[in-house]
Formats: C-alpha cells, sequence, structure tokens
C-alpha cells in the first residue's frame, strides 16, 4: 500500500490538525522527551515564528487525558520512547496563549486576559457536573464563565483550575502557555508596564509555584524576562533559551530537514541558495532556519523577505530612535559583513533597555534580529556572555538596509502635525484638539521618553514644544505664578482679543487608587481654587480655556472647561 504524500500546509499551529489532515511535519517530537526529562518548570524563549505555538498544540496533546490522542504520535520519533510514551493521555492540560494580548491599554489588556481565562474555564464546563468538586469550587467555576469574578480571583485563576482539576481526574494537571510575555511587551511600550507585570507575577505565582497540584508547566516567549520583576517568587523554574544547549534544534528547522523538504516537494530552488538568505540563527552551536520563511519561499517558489512584516517591529524601531551614533556604526559595521564583540544576556530587564547597550543588543539577538557566536564564554554569576555579534543571513540584510539604518535611526521631527495640533486648540476646536492629542501621545511618545523616575520633565517639554509654533501669536509662560499657585503652562495672547489658555498636566498616582476620573477633576479643581487664571485677566484677556491633561505612559486623558 503506497503512502499518501502529505500536502503543504503555511501557519497551522494545531497539532492534531497537522496530522489528521495529512499535513507536512517537520518531527519535533522529542521535544516532548526534553519536557518530561526536565525541572516542574520550563520557560523556552525563542524568536517569533519558530514553532513555538506549535510545539505547546503537540505537549497538549500528548498528555491530554480527556480523548485518545496516541494515534497523533505513530511513527513520529517519540514513539520509539516506550517509558515517555506510557505518560501519554495521563493528565488534564490547562493551555492558555496570549499571542495577541497586546492593547494600549491596561483596562483593555486585563479584559482581553480575563476573557481568555473564560474561555479556557469553559474548554472544562464538564467540572460542573462532576460528583467530585466541591458545591463552592462550581460557584468559583460559574463566576469566572458569567464574567463576574474579580481580579484576585482571575489572579489565582490557574491555582484554582488545577486543584479541581486534579479532584475531577485524580491526576496532576500541565500548565501551558504560549507567548507568556506579549503583554509584557504591550505593557511596556504602551506605558502600563508596572500594572500588567503585578498581575502577572501573581498569576504565574500562585499558577506554577505555589501549586501543589501542579505535575508541569512549560512556557514559551520571546524573552525570558527578569526573575526580578516577574518571576521573583518562582525558584524552580528552568530557562533555555537560545543561549543554552537543550532543545536548541527542537525549534525552528536544521540543514537536515531545510534539504529533506526541498527534496520532498520537489522545489526548484537551490538548497545553496535557501542557505545563503535564511540560515544562519546560532542556536547554542546549531545552525537554524527561521520556519515562516522556509515555507514560505517553498510555497510561492522564490527567495523573499518574509519574515520582516510577521508583527509589529515598534518597540525594536524605538530602541534605534533612541540608540547613539556608536550603536548605528556598530550595525553598519554588521551591514557590511564585519563583526562586532559585544556582552549580551537572556535576562532581559525592560528598566535597563534605558541606559544598559547590553540590554539593546540582548535584545535584537533574542528578537531574532542579530546571531551571536560564542567569543570568550565568561560568567558574571552566569548573566553575561561575550559574543561576536553579525547580521544572519540576506534575509535580515535586507531588513537591516531597507529599514533600521534607513528610517528606524532617522529621529522622528516635528511636522505639520503639531502645527496643525497647536491650531485647534486656539482656534477653539477644543474637542479635535483632544482626540489628536492623544492620538499623537500615544502613537508618537517613546517607551524611554514616559519611563524613569522622572517622566513629569518629559511631558512639561513635550507640551512646551508643542507650542513653540505659536510664539508670533502668543507669550509662552512655564511654571510661573498665578493667584495662589503655579500653573504648568500658560499661553497669554499678544492681541488681548484671542483666547488665553491654561495648561496642567498631572501624572497619574496609581498606587494611591487614583484613576483618570479622579485625577481630571482634581486638576479641575486646582486651577479654580489657584486662580491661574488671575494673571491673564488682569491684563484684559476675558476667553479663557483651562486643560487639564492626566499622563500614564503614553496614555493621556484630558478634560477643558
Amino acid at each position: 500500500m503506497t503512502t499518501k504524500k502529505k500536502r503543504f500546509s503555511i501557519g497551522q499551529s494545531d497539532f492534531r490538525r497537522l496530522i489528521t489532515d495529512n499535513l507536512y511535519f517537520v518531527d519535533k517530537s522529542l521535544f516532548i522527551k526534553d519536557v518530561i526529562d526536565n525541572n516542574a518548570v520550563l520557560l523556552y524563549p525563542r524568536p517569533r515564528r519558530f514553532g513555538k505555538t506549535l510545539n505547546l498544540s503537540m505537549l497538549k496533546y500528548f498528555y491530554d487525558c480527556n480523548a485518545d490522542n496516541s494515534y497523533l504520535f505513530d511513527g513520529l520519533a517519540i514513539s520509539k520512547e516506550e517509558d515517555i510514551m506510557e505518560k501519554q493521555g495521563k493528565h488534564p492540560v490547562i493551555f492558555l496563549t496570549f499571542k495577541d494580548v497586546k492593547p494600549s491599554s491596561i483596562e483593555k489588556c486585563l479584559q482581553q486576559i480575563f476573557g481568555l481565562i473564560s474561555a479556557l474555564f469553559n474548554e472544562h464546563q464538564y467540572l460542573l457536573s462532576s460528583d467530585n468538586v466541591s458545591k463552592y469550587d462550581k460557584t468559583y467555576i460559574e463566576k469566572i464563565l458569567s464574567d463576574t469574578a474579580n481580579e484576585v480571583e482571575y489572579q489565582n485563576s490557574l491555582l484554582s483550575l488545577s486543584k479541581i482539576l486534579y479532584q475531577h481526574h485524580n491526576a496532576n494537571p500541565i500548565i501551558l502557555i504560549d507567548e507568556y510575555d506579549t503583554p509584557i511587551h504591550a505593557g511596556f511600550y504602551h506605558g502600563y508596564y508596572e500594572e500588567i507585570v503585578d498581575f502577572i507575577r501573581i498569576f504565574f505565582g500562585n499558577g506554577l509555584k505555589d501549586n501543589t497540584y501542579l505535575e508541569k508547566g512549560v512556557l514559551t516567549g520571546i524573552l525570558r524576562v527578569s526573575k526580578e520583576s516577574i518571576f521573583s517568587d518562582l525558584n524552580n523554574i528552568s530557562v533555555y533559551s537560545m543561549l543554552n544547549e537543550s532543545s536548541a534544534d527542537k525549534f525552528g528547522f536544521t540543514d537536515n530537514e531545510v534539504e529533506k523538504m526541498l527534496a520532498y516537494f520537489e522545489s526548484p530552488l537551490p538548497f545553496s541558495d535557501i542557505k545563503k538568505q535564511y540560515n544562519g540563527y546560532n542556536f547554542s552551536g546549531k545552525d537554524i532556519y527561521n520556519p515562516w520563511s522556509i515555507l514560505n519561499a517553498i510555497q510561492q517558489k522564490r527567495l523573499g523577505a518574509y519574515w520582516a512584516n510577521t508583527s509589529s517591529n515598534n518597540l525594536i524601531k524605538s530602541m534605534c530612535q533612541e540608540a547613539d551614533e556608536t550603536v548605528k556604526r556598530d550595525l553598519e559595521t554588521m551591514l557590511e559583513g564585519g563583526k562586532v564583540k559585544k556582552t549580551i544576556t537572556d535576562n532581559i530587564i525592560f528598566a535597563d533597555l534605558e541606559e544598559d547597550i547590553r540590554a539593546f543588543w540582548s535584545f535584537m539577538v533574542m528578537c531574532g534580529y542579530l546571531r551571536y557566536d560564542y567569543n570568550v564564554n565568561y560568567n558574571n554569576k552566569g548573566k553575561y556572555y561575550l559574543v561576536d555579534l553579525s547580521i544572519p543571513n540576506e534575509d535580515l540584510w535586507g531588513i537591516f538596509n531597507d529599514d533600521i539604518l534607513i528610517h528606524w535611526f532617522k529621529k522622528p521631527e516635528k511636522t505639520d502635525e503639531l502645527i496643525h495640533l497647536a491650531e485647534h486648540l486656539v482656534s477653539g476646536d477644543i474637542e479635535v484638539f483632544k482626540q489628536s492629542f492623544i492620538e499623537y501621545c500615544l502613537n508618537s511618545f517613546s517607551y524611554f521618553d514616559v519611563s524613569g523616575t522622572n517622566p513629569e520633565r518629559f511631558y512639561h517639554g513635550f507640551v512646551l514644544g508643542l507650542f513653540t509654533c505659536l510664539k508670533d501669536r502668543y507669550h509662552i509662560r512655564s511654571n510661573r505664578e498665578s493667584g495662589y499657585g503655579r500653573y504648568d503652562v500658560l499661553l497669554m495672547p499678544i492681541d488681548k482679543s484671542e483666547r488665553g489658555i491654561i495648561f496642567e498636566f498631572k501624572i497619574l498616582d496609581e498606587a494611591y487608587g487614583e484613576t483618570f476620573e479622579k485625577a481630571l477633576e482634581s486638576g479641575k479643581k486646582q486651577i479654580i481654587e489657584q486662580k491661574y487664571e488671575q494673571e491673564l485677566r488682569s491684563l484684559g484677556v476675558n476667553d479663557i480655556v483651562s486643560i487639564v491633561a492626566v499622563f500614564r505612559g503614553k496614555e493621556v486623558r484630558l478634560c477643558s472647561s
């Protein structure tokens, strides 16, 4: 009997669909053995589009005790590992993916996460009819399903669901978290980093450390976010990044795997051309290809830059815009085919991205933009590696040449957009001004600008700079006394018949339970009680508009009176 030829597929990350639909599968099933042979909680950071979601899906179907999935592994490499296959189908599975959780505010971010948790509980609705689950726990499940749970109950959800699954199945659950750091990247870029880290630290701490029911936890993401910020409570986690040998060939394609695929689909593309275009990633001594690029090249039957636009590059773009000329020269050296010696780490601390150049180079490596080769492997308590950095291949060479050095290093300049923004305010289009101001802050502020200990300096400077285009019509005053206090910015019209403007801004203080609404009301009250209008009125300006802006990172709310 002849074996039916497997069909080609791109973007299918559900392991069962790959097998049952007879799609071509690059056998990474020995990853299951790596997971079983290692510690209780494992983190595998890899760049995007390197097969992380598919590997977690494979683990899900391997462990899941709610269905007979043993047939999915017939003929795969793992099927020859008899001791491993004895563990197949023996545990309930909790599977969450955060890959699409990247909104612009903490409120929307938590709302999305709560929705994912509700969907997760919905997959286990059978627990509501279990004789082994208490009435109390069933009430908890119903609160999650009906979206009436509070934030603390959501933070405890991994732990609670683990306990309930154990009670029903009498087997410890497996927890799989895909792209765990996507909300953290979004929080850092949009200015709610600390808030989302606070939630996730407790969420993971409860589910992955203080969880006596846990059999195994596996997480994937792009970065290993510093233990000090995310995994501070987890002393049972092992991290296997692209700097580690374990599972180095279980994400991405090897030379042999690419050659076999080209031959299987009778691709007209020579392997030598594929190698030149896409090879070059180094995962602890193993040359690795980006699967997305290889699959697209085979399907399209031509070489192309397929990886560059598979997700947002905003964070790296902001980093490049803030980098100095030394960084640009180093990248130009690499663009010319050279290498530069740098120290990198796989333990990213977001707060260091602003001040520690090692964090920049580490970020570029871990996100898949640069190749590293060990020059001297030295440890500072296991933290840093001295490496030679280079551009991995022609695919990435094009990104550096066409985007990074040409556009991303170009500092954003004032444009007509800022002029129009100021004109909206002084002409009386207040609502248009407010909406445009909010959008400009969100899209144009760098995360470097709004982080650190004194973000108010940046906000103050931005507001002052915004109004410099009006200096032929207004005297611009800053931090001057008026009435009983000091306003932030005041626009005094040269023509007293024109509108005078008071601009007061505040930093949202969530540590004391302050909300945007409370902060806006406080700002309005301050303008009135401190009589900031007095200076304008004493000069004969009677048309006065007061604007209060409350900032939280890149997010801002405004009100006017």
